[in-house]
């Protein structure tokens, strides 16, 4: 359905959606409902507060306006349930789905499951089991997970296998529920266990289950290693979701390097049906970096 049919029907142009307190619905610097991006980019909050400053409902109502499907939002485990109901009631009626969350218990940027270590490995399935009632709460599939820094006092082979038998132990925990954890290989320090897609398609084969895939987060894998439609192609099968970031910089696609069109191309004609999360700040401040924002996702959105 359009957009723009789409806020008819549901009353959006004044009708409260009781979710936010709100009595009506802001102009938000005037800008009306937007065709449907093809490919389904997820913002995240923070990222259009300017253009509606009135809070992360009323930035969520806008996202939508914008014609954005998804919506990807990091801490939501930190959120209060109250609002995580609130997050996942206006999802529904604005007809949009929930991007990834972070499984965070605190250890994903420290040594942790590398060690094998039980206070490690209690620390991370307690998290999974909280994620799994967030997840119900937003209607989510996917959750981030991030297995913390390499331990510098024990070979590489076996950290691997602590890693793997800690994911397994999550997959038992998510698969019942037909939940996805999403392995993302970063870059930010060479610390950090994982950091190349190979290495997470080995990681995900061994743990050998459905609830455990591969997240590729775009501006991270050209820093790590470039040579981006190659690598997603021999990954590919074990590649659930996607994050956006040109590079350098972390902004939206056409401020750095990376040729999106082509990458966006590819991933298109892999049929891919699945979220892409904005994972990047603005390029521009204000209002206008906003609208540069959008106008930059539409330019690079493949057309069917």
């Amino acid at each position: 359905m359009k957009r723009r049919g789409f806020i008819k029907k549901i009353g959006l142009g004044g009708a409260v959606l009781g979710v936010s307190g709100a009595t009506s619905i802001p102009s938000f610097a005037g800008n009306s409902a937007e065709p449907t991006f093809n490919m389904d980019f997820a913002p995240h909050f923070g990222m259009f507060k300017n253009s509606a400053p009135g809070g992360i409902f009323d930035e969520l109502r806008f996202m939508a306006d914008q014609g954005f499907r998804s919506l990807e939002d990091n801490g939501l485990l930190k959120r209060s349930v109250e609002d995580q109901t609130k997050i996942g009631n206006m999802l529904s009626e604005l007809g949009m789905r929930m991007g990834v969350f972070v499984v965070d218990g605190g250890d994903n940027w420290k040594t942790s499951l590398t060690t094998g270590k039980q206070e490690f490995i209690d620390t991370f399935l307690a998290t999974c089991r909280q994620s799994v009632e967030a997840a119900k709460r937003v209607n989510a599939k996917w959750m981030t997970v991030v297995p913390g820094f390499f331990d510098r006092s024990l070979p590489i082979g076996i950290q691997t296998g602590h890693v793997i038998e800690a994911l397994r132990r999550g997959a038992e925990i998510f698969e019942p529920h037909g939940l996805v954890m999403v392995l993302e290989p970063l870059s930010d320090t060479p610390e950090l266990f994982l950091r190349h897609a190979d290495q997470s398609h080995m990681i995900c084969k061994a743990v050998a289950s459905p609830s455990c895939k591969i997240l590729y987060d775009i501006y991270h894998m050209q820093r790590n290693e470039g040579n981006l439609i190659a690598t997603m192609d021999k990954t590919w099968d074990e590649i659930a979701y996607i994050q956006i970031g040109d590079n350098p910089g972390r902004k939206e696609p056409g401020s750095g390097e990376i040729n999106f069109e082509n990458v966006f191309k590819f991933i298109h004609e892999k049929g891919f049906k699945g979220v892409m999360g904005m994972e990047h700040g603005n390029a521009g401040p204000g209002i206008d970096g906003e609208k540069a924002l959008i106008a930059a996702y539409r330019k690079v959105d493949i057309k069917n």
